[in-house]
């Protein structure tokens, strides 16, 4: 059972004055929306404002949750809340890996849940991509000089008629920038640092799990499965952009997209890889960060087991 008396830190440093920010953005890794979690936040300054002792111990931060949300919700805060702490105790990095064709909303789902986790590291697949386009050249590796949904011109040789050529380059593709993406991964492993990859490349299936054994790795599919929706993701991200991404070339593209996402969801399903549906961000991030905060419980629990004998 946890001790309320315990004390809560929120920076790691304990003697550290208490930040309504930091707490705020910690409180949003438990679920919260920004909103509540500021309130929540400006709730707890006021009580440590008025009392003697400016110590915030887990039963005050319990009784203020309850006050603010309800006893229902604000268990389930402490409970999340607590969770989230653990990730400062781990003694193995955390990798997230958040797959998706193009389009459904990944970096943007990728910076979310990094601020919220204070994960200071975050890396692209097609950042990976654009530095193997610069040591091997078109010849030698035509695939990755296109771009995911378009690789099926990088076929250079025969292929049966019935052939999904959009598939074909992707796959090609896919192979070849999982080099780049394991040998990323492996480094932060090396390092004990936390991570996150986001990208059309993290196909379930494509990566050697295994060698990843010091680390927590998960592994996420985002998906936008209406694909009215998904063409507004382009029209919302040309317009964020000023046009820097064409929308015309995504939209004539939109066709391969959709059948490259249909393979990464049979992939995703063949592996046992969790598909969260992107038609509400907020919602999108509220999934991964309730699988997450699970996945380091279980492990932190895991850990403590094998402690104790």
């Amino acid at each position: 059972m946890p001790d309320d008396r315990e004390p809560v830190i929120i920076d790691g440093v304990g003697d550290a004055p208490y930040s309504k920010g930091l707490m705020a953005q910690t409180l949003t890794a438990t679920g919260l929306s920004p909103m509540l979690a500021h309130g929540m936040a400006a709730a707890i300054a006021r009580e440590l404002e008025a009392a003697t002792d400016k110590t915030l111990t887990l039963g005050r931060l319990r009784a203020i949750a309850h006050e603010t949300l309800g006893a229902e919700e604000g268990d389930e805060v402490i409970a999340r809340f607590r969770q989230r702490q653990s990730l400062r105790r781990m003694e193995v990095p955390l990798v997230i890996l958040i797959g998706g064709a193009t389009g459904v909303g990944k970096s943007t789902l990728a910076t979310e849940v990094a601020h919220r986790l204070g994960i200071t590291r975050v890396a692209s697949t097609d950042m990976i991509r654009e530095v193997m386009r610069a040591f091997f050249a078109i010849d030698l590796m035509p695939a990755i000089h296109y771009s995911s949904f378009e690789a099926g011109e990088a076929i250079r040789f025969p292929l049966p008629r019935e052939t999904d050529l959009s598939r074909a380059g992707f796959t090609e593709q896919t192979k070849a920038v999982a080099v780049g993406i394991s040998s990323l991964i492996e480094r932060a492993i090396a390092e004990a640092q936390n991570l996150i990859v986001e990208g059309v490349h993290l196909v379930p299936g494509f990566l050697d799990r295994s060698r990843w054994k010091d680390a927590l790795v998960l592994e996420f599919v985002l998906a936008v499965r209406d694909k009215d929706l998904h063409r507004q993701h382009f029209a919302v991200r040309d317009w964020e952009t000023g046009g820097i991404r064409p929308l015309r070339r995504y939209i004539e593209g939109l066709p391969h997209i959709r059948r490259i996402q249909k393979y990464i969801l049979t992939q995703a399903a063949a592996a046992g890889v969790p598909v969260v549906d992107n038609v509400r961000l907020d919602d999108a991030v509220k999934d991964v960060m309730r699988t997450t905060l699970d996945a380091v419980g279980r492990h932190m629990h895991l850990d403590e087991a094998d402690a104790t004998g």
